[in-house]
C-alpha cells in the first residue's frame, strides 16, 4: 500500500514514468493518476505525511468501503487508528498498515 503525498491511498491508480535517479538516468517507476505525483522509490524515502484524526479516519473509512469490510471490522480499525494515533508520532503509512494488519490477522469469530 502506497499513501500518495495528496491523501489518498494508491491502488491501481497509477501510471508508468522513467525519471533520473542516482541509480540509472532513466529508472522506470510510477506516478499517481489523480494528483500527477511521481514516486521515486531509488533515491527518495516514502512520503511521510502526518494527517489529523479526522483525515486519517475518513482515509481509513473510505478504504474500509473500498474494500468492502464488515461494519464491526470498520469499527475495529477506527479505534485502533485513533489508539494509534494518540500513542505517538508515527507516519500515516505506518498508521493505517498496522491497522490494516491487525484487521486482518485477528480471528474471525462466526
Amino acid at each position: 500500500m502506497i499513501l500518495c503525498e495528496c491523501g489518498e491511498i494508491v491502488d491501481c491508480d497509477t501510471f508508468k514514468d522513467y525519471i533520473k535517479t542516482s541509480a540509472n538516468p532513466s529508472t522506470p517507476t510510477i506516478g499517481h493518476r489523480k494528483c500527477g505525483h511521481i514516486f521515486n522509490f531509488v533515491d527518495g524515502k516514502p512520503p511521510k505525511r502526518y494527517s489529523s484524526k479526522k483525515e486519517l479516519k475518513i482515509l481509513a473509512a473510505k478504504y474500509a468501503n473500498k474494500h468492502k469490510l464488515s461494519l464491526k471490522d470498520t469499527e475495529f480499525l477506527l479505534i485502533e487508528i485513533d489508539r494509534m494515533k494518540s500513542s505517538g508520532r508515527l507516519s500515516d503509512v505506518e498508521i493505517l498498515n498496522s491497522a490494516f494488519h491487525k484487521i486482518y490477522s485477528k480471528p474471525k469469530i462466526i
